[in-house]
């Protein structure tokens, strides 16, 4: 058997399909331009027959593709084959994908027709498809629950009505690997004309095992996977193109597998996909997160300083990240705090080095982020930093569209309260004057403001991160609270209790 695996890319069908990931026309050909830029094989653009809207997508992605196959999703119905069939026309290479139900379950609820009507449709609508297509794929929908003998008739009558891929769906994340190797095992013992056509992969993430699945498929003989970027799909997803890539790129002694995918390109399709749909992938999310090339651990820091292989098992470059990042935080150790420093123009002596490194064990334990200006003003000032000059003490607003805005904001500064009111064209400008009214700093000048919610709900908590920039110095803070306001409050005052200290700290050059 052939060692090339085809990469069947459903972000665009099944992947939108997720709630909240709806795309609109420009975002899918922007989204459909870079999985053809990346090398992905058969590019699933949609559903047709779903909307006017989808078949409008289908009918572009195909117009404008260069390399990939385009193929578009449709029932076992004339109808949805002919749509797909218009839709695909303009393609260099199209491909028409057909599903219809193979398990009891879902022929008894779902379908409510007989078993033996169900093989007659698998028949008529692939030979349906065949005569308008050399390219057809026939998909048993639930084939992880369906009886064996039952699929593997199906899958023989597609294939002799014209299939040339047949996909075996884990459509509800049920299977795990050992089961799923044996099913695409089976199929490939037990059908006699298995060998006309190829055998395909689409597992769901329901239980976690998506990639685990689709990887065992094809170590059982199947040569083509579904898989979508960020693992984007129907409740949990599916599996994640990117895990399947940098696992066959990775354990090639195990896998010794190929695809056609420039994996340099994963990132930058993971953070447009991301742009598009507004959903940012977890950190710890393998390959493409935050966290995947980050390292706190003062052990870990110190092996990646002197062989990134110890921690790292592919390069970030590989997947077309810039660079490992080393974090510092309250677990980071001293070697790499030392590398930070030089990092940034600042080289101490040993006895200078551990008396800042405590003062850093000590701020990094009150407080989760550790900045580059956090590091300069511990290692220059002898009292640590920052102190907390100013603290929140209590704010009422008044808001709505009915203005003025307005806002009543008391702070402690030096151990004692004080009060200001002030206006503003909406709540967190009024806080954010009547700060500068407690505090003065004309020179400081508010140069980024970012909110996010943390969870979900109507009472999610907001982080709010900004960023003050005074003579050519830029220091940033982090407020959390359930009340974005009061979170954009205590984010200010963060930065500002930076800024403060900063102004009596050593002037220090950073390095590029």
């Amino acid at each position: 058997m052939s060692d090339r695996v085809w990469i069947f890319d459903t972000t665009l069908r099944d992947g939108e399909q997720s709630p909240g990931y709806s795309m609109n026309l420009d975002e899918k050909l922007k989204m459909a331009e870079m999985l053809d830029q990346m090398g992905v094989d058969i590019i699933e653009a949609g559903f047709p027959a779903a909307s006017r809207g989808d078949f409008e997508a289908v009918n572009k992605v195909a117009q404008q593709a260069k390399n990939a196959i385009i193929a578009g999703l449709c029932r076992a119905l004339p109808k949805d084959i002919d749509a797909v069939i218009e839709a695909i026309k303009p393609a260099r290479r199209r491909r028409i994908h057909s599903f219809l139900s193979t398990s009891p379950l879902h022929m008894k609820y779902k379908l409510q027709v007989e078993p033996e009507r169900v093989l007659e449709m698998v028949k008529e609508s692939v030979s349906y498809a065949r005569q308008h297509c050399e390219d057809v794929e026939w998909s048993a929908e639930d084939a992880t629950r369906s009886d064996h003998d039952f699929l593997c008739r199906a899958v023989e009558i597609a294939i002799k009505a014209g299939a040339t891929t047949i996909n075996i769906p884990d459509t509800v994340g049920y299977s795990v690997p050992e089961e799923y190797g044996r099913i695409i095992s089976m199929l490939r013992n037990r059908v006699p004309n298995i060998d006309l056509a190829v055998l395909s992969t689409h597992c769901h993430n329901d239980l976690g095992l998506a990639v685990a699945n689709s990887l065992a498929g094809i170590a059982a003989g199947a040569r083509q996977i579904e898989c979508t970027i960020n693992g984007i799909g129907e409740r949990a997803g599916n599996a994640s193109m990117e895990e399947v890539v940098m696992s066959f790129r990775t354990r090639q002694d195990l896998l010794p597998f190929e695809t056609a995918i420039k994996s340099e390109l994963i990132m930058p399709a993971s953070k447009l996909l991301s742009q598009i749909t507004g959903f940012s992938v977890q950190p710890n999310k393998a390959i493409v997160g935050a966290n995947a090339f980050a390292h706190e651990s003062g052990i870990h820091q110190d092996g990646m300083l002197k062989n990134a292989a110890t921690y790292e098992i592919m390069t970030p470059e590989s997947v077309g990240r810039d660079r490992s990042d080393l974090v510092l935080g309250k677990h980071s150790g001293r070697n790499a705090f030392r590398t930070r420093l030089v990092a940034l123009g600042l080289a101490l002596s040993d006895d200078d080095l551990n008396a800042a490194f405590e003062r850093f064990k000590d701020f990094a334990d009150r407080k989760k982020k550790v900045s580059d200006d956090d590091l300069i003003l511990i290692a220059t000032s002898k009292d640590g930093l920052p102190e907390e000059h100013i603290r929140f003490v209590s704010l009422g607003v008044k808001s709505g569209s009915f203005g003025p805005q307005e806002a009543e904001l008391e702070l402690e500064i030096d151990g004692k309260r004080t009060k200001a009111k002030a206006g503003g064209k909406g709540p967190v400008d009024a806080c954010f004057k009547a700060m500068r009214v407690l505090v003065p700093h004309d020179n400081a000048v508010l140069s980024n403001y970012e909110l996010k919610a943390l969870t979900s709900g109507s009472d999610a908590k907001g982080e709010v991160n900004i960023r003050l920039a005074e003579l050519g110095h830029t220091y940033n803070g982090v407020g959390v609270d359930a009340d974005v306001i009061v979170a954009s409050c205590r984010a200010y005052i963060d930065a500002l209790n930076r800024l403060l200290a900063g102004r009596h700290a050593v002037p220090t050059k950073k390095a590029n």
